[in-house]
C-alpha cells in the first residue's frame, strides 16, 4: 500500500468511527479482518463478532457516544489515530457530557482492513474519576499519591 493509499484508508477509517451509530456497527466486517485483535482497558478479543458486540454494547450502556478523531499519523501500514470519546452516562448524570481523551494504534492488512486495534487511555483518570461515589474515592487516592 502506498503513503497516499494509507493516508486515504486511515482517513475513511476514521470517517467511519466518527459517523459511527446502532445501525452502522454492522459494517464493522468491512473496517477489521475476520481474525483482528482488538484491545482496550476493558476488553481484548479476537474477530469481527467479538468486536462488534463491544461497539454493540457501547451504545446500550450510553447515552450519544460518539468519537472525533483530532489527529492522524499514518506510516506504512501503521497508524496512530488520537481521539475524544463524547458520551453521557445513562445511570449517572444525563446531562453532562463526559470526554475520555485517548489513541489507537491500528495495523492494516495487505488489503487496507484492521488486523490489530489497540486503544490507549488512562481508565482511572478519564472514567473512573467521573463516577459518581467512585470518582470522589479515585481523587482522594490520586492526591494522597502525589503528597
Amino acid at each position: 500500500m502506498s503513503p497516499t493509499e494509507s493516508r486515504a484508508t486511515i482517513a475513511r477509517i476514521s470517517a467511519y468511527f466518527e459517523a459511527l451509530t446502532p445501525q452502522s456497527v454492522g459494517q464493522i466486517g468491512s473496517f477489521y479482518t475476520p481474525q483482528a485483535r482488538f484491545k482496550d482497558p476493558f476488553n481484548e478479543v479476537s474477530g469481527i463478532a467479538a468486536i462488534t458486540r463491544i461497539f454493540e454494547h457501547m451504545f446500550v450502556a450510553l447515552h450519544e457516544p460518539s468519537f472525533v478523531v483530532t489527529e492522524q499519523i499514518v506510516d506504512g501500514a501503521q497508524a496512530f489515530l488520537v481521539w475524544e470519546f463524547r458520551f453521557r452516562f445513562k445511570r449517572f448524570d444525563t446531562v453532562t457530557q463526559q470526554v475520555i481523551r485517548g489513541g489507537s494504534h491500528l495495523t492494516l492488512a495487505d488489503d487496507g482492513r484492521i488486523s490489530d486495534h489497540r486503544d490507549y487511555w488512562d481508565a482511572a483518570e478519564e472514567l473512573y474519576e467521573k463516577l459518581p461515589g467512585l470518582g470522589a474515592l479515585m481523587r482522594f487516592l490520586k492526591r494522597k499519591a502525589n503528597s
